[in-house]
């Protein structure tokens, strides 16, 4: 038989597996060392396996790229430095209304035009090429009014009026108000054409049939004390002759009665051509 357990044994032992009780957890079997002391339970923990090397993190996989679109192909250019016309001279006529241009209309696509288009195209987050395309004509377009004649051929160049039938018979400068016009005709054939300038409300041209009686090719008024170069003398003081402040300022001026002419080289060949006696045929 075994020895009788002492009851403070007991009381111990009951103190034990009251205390574990309390802190939730369970006797687990134990093992025993060499000194015949229980050691405590190692368990083993299971990891799923893996590729990386021991101690390395999982890198994530790269996110896709995204496709990157096609560029938009440019839009159509409608006019060019080197282009003309009527179509050029509106674009000209709607770039002075947004004070982008301040010469012509000429009809023209030349270097000041391409340069006030670039800055039209900057101050609206276009691309500045100087050249005028479908979206920069868009846009200008939505800004300006439709320009009438008078702003479409401000500088001259507008087509000019039918002949009046006192200009179809002999040598004749033809000079229409209406167009703004001048035609050098002989026998209805119309040799030459010129825009022409007139007198202000005050100092207006004269109409009616008139002749060249007199020409001064370096003439200087004694009036006014300007030059009036191939100046050809048809009605008193007025002359039909070039005008270098009607080259300049175009229909913003006006003369003191005479027929002014901006186009140096057309007025010196006309010049040239016309005598003494021809007719001139002033008209609306």
């Amino acid at each position: 038989m075994g020895k009788p357990v002492s009851g403070g044994a007991v009381v111990s032992a009951l103190a034990v597996l009251t205390a574990l009780a309390v802190g939730g957890c369970t006797v687990q079997p134990a093992g025993t060392d060499d000194a015949g002391a229980r050691s405590p339970v190692r368990i083993q923990v299971s990891h799923p396996p893996s590729d990386d090397k021991p101690g390395a993190t999982a890198t994530p996989a790269p996110a896709p790229k995204k496709a990157t679109p096609a560029p938009s192909p440019p839009p159509p250019v409608l006019w060019s430095r080197g282009d003309s016309g009527r179509d050029v001279r509106e674009l000209q006529a709607r770039l002075r209304q947004v004070a982008w241009l301040y010469d012509g209309p000429t009809g023209s696509y030349d270097d000041l035009t391409e340069t006030a288009v670039k800055g039209f195209q900057g101050k609206r987050g276009l691309p500045r090429t100087g050249k005028t395309d479908t979206v920069t004509w868009q846009r200008l377009l939505r800004m300006t009014r439709e320009p009438g004649q008078w702003e479409l051929f401000l500088m001259g160049g507008q087509p000019a009026a039918y002949p009046d039938p006192r200009c179809l018979t002999g040598r004749v400068l033809c000079i229409s108000k209406t167009s703004r016009t001048l035609r050098w005709m002989i026998d209805g054939r119309t040799v030459s054409t010129v825009a022409v300038r007139f007198g202000s409300q005050y100092t207006p041209t004269r109409e009616g049939v008139f002749s060249v009686y007199w020409k001064s090719r370096h003439h200087v008024s004694t009036l006014y004390d300007s030059p009036m170069p191939y100046a050809m003398f048809f009605s008193g003081g007025q002359a039909v002759h070039y005008s270098s402040d009607f080259a300049a300022r175009g229909y913003g001026g006006a003369s003191h009665g005479c027929v002014n002419v901006r186009d140096e080289t057309a007025i010196a060949a006309i010049f040239a051509e016309v005598s003494n006696g021809d007719k001139v045929v002033v008209h609306w």
